[in-house]
C-alpha cells in the first residue's frame, strides 16, 4: 500500500526510546522525569463536578455550529478578561485541541509548498503539524545570553505566510520581549505574514523579567492578523475534555474576512464535542483549582531543582519565566542523548535530550516540573548524583 510522503512513516526509534522499551519489559520502575499529562500526576480531580459539567442536553441533541457554539465563545471571551484582555466572542473559534487550531489555520492561510515560520528550540511538533498539511517548516532561532531573545538574522520571510510564537516557549519557558514582539510585528507587516501565537502554558508564569510579554493578547502587534491559541489541556489541566480555542486581534475588516474563511474551514469538521461546549463555563470555573495545583507543584519542584544543584555542581539549571519544563545543562563529555541513555540504564531515571527540542546550548536535559514530588526528588537527586560523578 502507498502512502503520502508528508511524513517518513518509517523512522527507525532513537536510540533512548529503544532502551525506554527494554528497560520496561524488565519490570523495574523507571523514575519518569518527562511526564506532560496532568491526570497522571496525582492532582486532585472534582470528578462528580466535571461530570455535572457537561451539560445533559448536549449528550442528546447535536447543535453544530462552524465557530462553536456562543456559549463556549462567550466563556472564551470571559477567560480573556481573566487576564485584562479584552476580547468579543464573534472573534473566537473554538477546536478539538490546540494542533487542530494550527492545522485549521495552516489550512485557511497557505496554500501547500508554503513556509511556516517556528521557533527554534521548541516543540517538536510543528515539524509534523506543517508537513501533515503540506507546509514547509522554517525555523527562527532563539538564543541565550542569560536570557532568551529571538536571533532577527534568522528570520527569513522568503515564501512564507505564517509566523508561529509560543509564549512562553516550551520548553524553555521565555515569554517574549516586547522589544521582540515589536519586531515580528514589522517583520509581519512588511511580508504580510499573520501571526499565530501560542499560549497554552501562558497561565503558569514565574519569575517574568520586565520586559516581557505576558500574553500577546494584551498587544498584539498593530496592523497584524493575530491569532492567540488556548485549550482546556494545559490552561485548566483537563486534557481528557479535548476543547481548545484560538482568538482573532487586529484590524477589524481583515480579521472578518478571516474569521469568514475560517468559518467554512472549520464547517468541514466540526469536531469539538456539544456537551464539552455547553458546559465550558463551568468547565473552566473548575478548571482554576486544578490550575491552582499544577502552579503550585510547578514552583515546589523548580524551587526542589534549584536547591539541589549547588553553585559547585558540575551542572546548571537554566532559568525560566514560566512553563512546565526545566532544561539542566550537563557536561559536554557525553552528548546529551548518552547522558539520556545512561541514566535510564544505570539509574533508572527517564529524561529528555535537548536535541528531542532542537536546543543548542551544548548537552542539555529537559525534565518535567509536573512530575509528583517523591518521583521528583528522587529522580533529581540520581541525576545530580551521576553527573557529580562522572564529571
Amino acid at each position: 500500500m502507498r502512502l503520502s510522503r508528508r511524513l517518513p512513516w518509517s523512522s527507525p526509534e532513537n536510540p533512548l526510546a529503544r532502551l525506554q522499551t527494554q528497560q520496561r519489559a524488565t519490570g523495574v520502575p523507571l523514575l519518569d522525569l518527562t511526564v506532560a499529562n496532568p491526570t497522571t500526576v496525582g492532582l486532585v480531580y472534582p470528578a462528580d463536578d466535571l461530570a455535572a459539567a457537561l451539560a445533559p442536553a448536549g449528550l442528546t441533541h447535536y447543535r453544530p455550529a462552524a465557530l462553536g457554539l456562543f456559549v463556549a465563545r462567550a466563556a472564551v471571551a470571559a477567560d480573556h478578561a481573566r487576564r485584562g484582555v479584552s476580547a468579543s466572542p464573534d472573534c473566537v473559534a473554538i477546536t478539538a485541541s490546540s494542533s487542530e487550531s494550527y492545522s485549521l489555520l495552516f489550512k485557511m492561510l497557505c496554500d501547500p509548498g508554503d513556509v511556516v515560520l517556528v521557533p527554534q528550540p521548541s516543540y517538536p511538533l510543528f515539524d509534523h503539524l506543517a508537513a501533515l498539511d503540506g507546509l514547509q517548516p522554517r525555523p527562527y532561532r532563539l538564543f541565550f545570553d542569560g536570557q532568551w531573545h529571538i536571533d532577527s538574522s534568522s528570520l527569513d520571510p522568503a515564501g512564507a505566510r505564517v509566523l508561529v510564537v509560543v509564549n512562553p516557549n516550551n520548553p524553555t519557558g521565555s515569554f517574549i520581549s516586547a522589544a521582540d514582539l515589536q519586531a515580528l510585528g514589522d517583520l509581519a507587516r512588511r511580508h504580510d505574514l499573520s501571526l499565530i501565537v501560542d499560549e497554552v502554558f501562558a497561565d503558569y508564569p514565574g519569575v517574568v523579567g520586565l520586559d516581557a510579554v505576558r500574553t500577546v493578547a494584551a498587544c498584539p502587534p498593530p496592523g497584524v492578523v493575530t491569532f492567540v491559541l488556548g485549550g482546556l489541556s494545559k490552561g485548566s489541566g483537563l486534557p481528557q475534555l479535548k476543547l481548545g480555542w484560538l482568538t482573532a486581534f487586529g484590524p477589524d475588516k481583515p480579521v472578518r474576512h478571516a474569521l469568514g474563511a475560517l468559518e467554512l474551514v472549520s464547517d468541514a469538521y466540526l469536531s469539538a464535542a456539544t456537551p464539552v461546549q455547553l458546559g465550558l463555563p463551568r468547565l473552566l470555573e473548575l478548571g482554576a483549582g486544578i490550575r491552582s495545583q499544577i502552579a503550585a507543584r510547578v514552583a515546589r519542584n523548580r524551587a526542589a531543582l534549584a536547591t539541589r544543584i549547588l553553585p559547585s555542581a558540575p551542572c546548571t539549571l537554566l532559568p525560566a519565566e514560566g512553563g512546565w519544563s526545566a532544561i539542566v545543562r550537563v557536561p559536554q563529555t557525553l552528548s546529551d542523548e548518552d547522558w539520556a541513555c545512561r541514566l535510564l540504564v544505570d539509574d533508572g531515571v527517564l529524561v529528555q535530550p535537548g536535541y528531542f527540542f532542537d536546543l543548542s546550548l551544548g548537552a542539555t536535559l529537559v525534565v518535567s516540573l509536573l512530575t509528583d514530588p517523591a518521583t521528583f526528588d528522587e529522580g533529581c537527586a540520581r541525576l545530580v548524583a551521576r553527573i557529580v560523578a562522572m564529571s
